[in-house]
């Protein structure tokens, strides 16, 4: 008998907008509805007294609301976004001392676990108890996705209300128990881990799944967890994870822990969206690093893999830790790296930057790309006396580039010159109409812009999947002298790679500015933008200063990294690697009969399948390269330590895995060969 006033109620909760997979909980499974498969099995609980379903009260959810009736279940109806306010009102009106929280995406929820769980729940005394820890737990979460519990008392959840402070606290419900610190917490855990298995309903492919569950239990519905941990089951159902997770015991266990750690305390998980596993091989990329030697790369479980993607992001073209570099920037530790006086080396680097450049007559450094073309434009408005800017190619993060989406009704602009889909929340709405797109190689469209918009810059990549276009660089070189506008070429990526310099000396193009790094300092932060003295000089009437911009490593390695540039030629050298990996590549795919579009200048060589599959050939290439212990993927940045040995090395590996391509084309469905998710899009400068 359930004493007075201690009530168990399951707050289940659940809507029809889901962005990822709308009405997903009217979807049928079997002859049932997932919310009434919920609903059902709940009702199997021994410890619950009530089951009520906290739905949103807009309109769009009136369809479940008349379902849930028809199922005679009990409602409550409020926010909802504020899906904590939904659920302290819920509570409220039906009385509840204690509340098991339940997920509408969760069609396997199981009555005996939620027992055992509240059993320990009433033992124990816990203010609140889950099966689904955070980062801020001891121990790693160990239950599948979709069997997610949690249990916490009316009063802990008025203090929620009380105290929620973010949308995010508002959204979530239990947030403030998780992460405030002063509540004590139960981890429920499971004798194993199996929490890289998902059984929530999150996306049309997770229904065909648990369909196929039920489908095998048939006719039996109230089929336990346990039960569904049987082995046979897993080897029918969920085959790919096993194998998935075996590789990942084996080979990178380590960084992928760390990569789960980081994605809940940095945002997005890195610093850098180039660097993200999930645009190279989505839970098998090793992702971290302990050293990195010449091209080779040790990660946090020992393994070393030789880089044959783009060595640090086209910084490294001396290869890693090349030793004159580092002892140069050694040396300046010693010495000390920053003072409140300047070090003398950037006037070094300023001289020496000239010289290679001699139709710029002054530079300023920063430590970014990012921070360079912002400097640069910045500069440049001042000297034109004009704010709109015309620009081609990738630009880095900042406020003044992503606005060219703010000109579009569908945020569009970027999606031929960076990635699909960019967003640009936080990027101020008054920047809209200041900066215009134009593709490469389209003039007409360019004339349009100076045209029309009062355009007072033209900022540019000197080329992206070819060689440069010399007709049209000249034509724009020409439209910029004639209606008084300053051109930047942006060459951060191409810089050092066709020449001791900026790409444009091979073309002899002159911009009135340039922006040169990644490679400048061969891994160490310093990057350069030059320009002709009447434009370089606004740079004085204007506020552009940063602390770390006079330190004194970058400019040492940059010094250094110059001398050995040119003592081994290193441009010539990348460029013959370049090169030979082209004239492989083409070989070997025409060998296979695939068509493969081969893209780059050599010292940043690409391809792209002309297939629908693209991504998915991609993701496979860089999942047997892996397997060989080569970081590869479809875009190659040579290095100096990109010897013959081990060119020959990554064409045989390469080789293996275009005959499964090959094999797919035929009919045979890729999906076998996977043992991860597909990549995400890379940036479209390298696909």
């Amino acid at each position: 008998m359930v004493k007075k006033n201690k009530k168990t109620v399951a707050i289940v909760q659940a809507r029809l907008t889901s962005k990822r997979f709308p009405n997903k909980v009217i979807k049928k499974i079997g002859n049932l509805t997932v919310i009434e498969l919920i609903l059902k099995r709940l009702k199997r609980s021994r410890l619950i007294d009530e089951i009520v379903f906290a739905i949103p009260s807009n309109k769009k959810n009136d369809k479940l609301y008349v379902l849930l009736k028809k199922l005679k279940a009990n409602i409550f109806r409020g926010s909802e976004n504020n899906v904590l306010d939904r659920f302290f009102k819920t509570a409220k009106k039906f009385k509840a001392s204690t509340i098991v929280r339940i997920t509408a995406d969760a069609p396997l929820v199981d009555p005996k676990l939620i027992d055992e769980m509240i059993s320990v729940y009433q033992k124990k005394k816990p203010d609140f108890l889950t099966n689904s820890p955070d980062h801020t737990s001891a121990a790693p979460p160990s239950f599948p996705d979709g069997f997610d519990v949690e249990i916490f008392s009316f009063n802990l959840l008025k203090l929620a209300k009380q105290n929620a402070f973010s949308n995010f606290y508002c959204e979530h419900v239990t947030p403030y128990f998780r992460f405030s610190g002063k509540f004590k917490k139960i981890d429920f855990k499971f004798s194993k881990n199996l929490s890289f298995l998902k059984f929530a309903l999150d996306e049309k492919k997770d229904l065909k799944k648990i369909r196929g569950i039920y489908k095998h239990f048939h006719p039996n519905i109230f089929f336990s967890f346990k039960d569904l941990i049987k082995y046979n089951f897993f080897e029918k159902f969920f085959k790919k994870e096993f194998e998935k997770q075996n590789f990942l015991k084996n080979k990178i266990k380590k960084g992928q822990k760390l990569w789960t750690k980081a994605q809940k305390i940095i945002p997005g998980g890195n610093m850098l969206l180039s660097k993200n596993p999930s645009r190279f091989l989505p839970d098998l990329w090793p992702t971290y690093f302990q050293s990195a030697k010449g091209c080779k790369v040790k990660d946090l479980d020992n393994n070393v893999y030789i880089d044959f993607s783009t060595m640090g992001v086209g910084t490294n073209i001396l290869g890693y830790g090349h030793p004159k570099v580092d002892f140069a920037v050694k040396q300046t530790v010693k010495k000390g790296n920053i003072s409140t006086l300047n070090c003398p080396e950037e006037v070094l680097l300023a001289e020496q930057l000239i010289r290679l450049h001699p139709w710029f007559e002054m530079v300023r450094f920063a430590r970014t790309g990012g921070e360079a073309n912002s400097i640069a434009v910045r500069i440049a408005r001042a000297a034109a006396g004009r704010d709109n800017v015309a620009i081609c190619g990738y630009h880095g993060w900042h406020d003044w580039y992503l606005s060219t989406n703010l000109n579009s009704p569908k945020k569009k602009n970027l999606d031929s010159h960076l990635i699909k889909g960019l967003d640009i929340d936080g990027v101020p709405k008054k920047l809209k109409n200041t900066v215009f797109p134009f593709n490469y190689g389209d003039f007409d469209s360019l004339q349009k812009l100076v045209k029309n918009k009062n355009i007072g810059v033209i900022k540019m990549e000197v080329c992206r999947n070819t060689k440069p276009n010399i007709s049209f660089l000249k034509k724009i070189r020409n439209l910029a002298n004639k209606n008084k506008i300053v051109l930047i070429f942006d060459e951060c990526t191409t810089g050092f790679r066709e020449a001791f310099g900026g790409l444009h000396k091979t073309i002899n193009i002159i911009p009135d500015m340039t922006i040169l790094g990644k490679a400048l300092g061969n891994g160490y932060a310093i990057t350069a933008v030059l320009g002709k003295r009447e434009v370089m000089e606004c740079a004085s009437n204007s506020f552009i200063s940063s602390t770390f911009w006079t330190e004194r490593i970058g400019p040492t390695a940059a010094l250094k990294t110059l001398e050995v540039m040119n003592a081994c030629k290193s441009w010539k050298i990348i460029t013959k690697i370049g090169s030979k990996i082209k004239k492989r590549w083409s070989e070997i795919f025409d060998f296979y009969n695939l068509d493969v579009s081969i893209r780059g200048i050599p010292g940043l060589s690409n391809f792209i399948f002309n297939s629908s599959n693209h991504q998915n050939y991609k993701t496979l290439i860089t999942q047997e390269m892996i397997k060989k212990n080569f970081l590869a993927s479809n875009a190659v940045y040579p290095c100096i330590n990109h010897s013959d040995s081990i060119l020959e090395k990554y064409f045989d590996n390469l080789e293996k895995a275009v005959k499964i391509i090959r094999i797919c084309e035929n009919g045979a469905d890729i999906r076998r060969y996977l043992k991860t998710d597909i990549s995400k899009k890379d940036f479209k400068r390298f696909n």
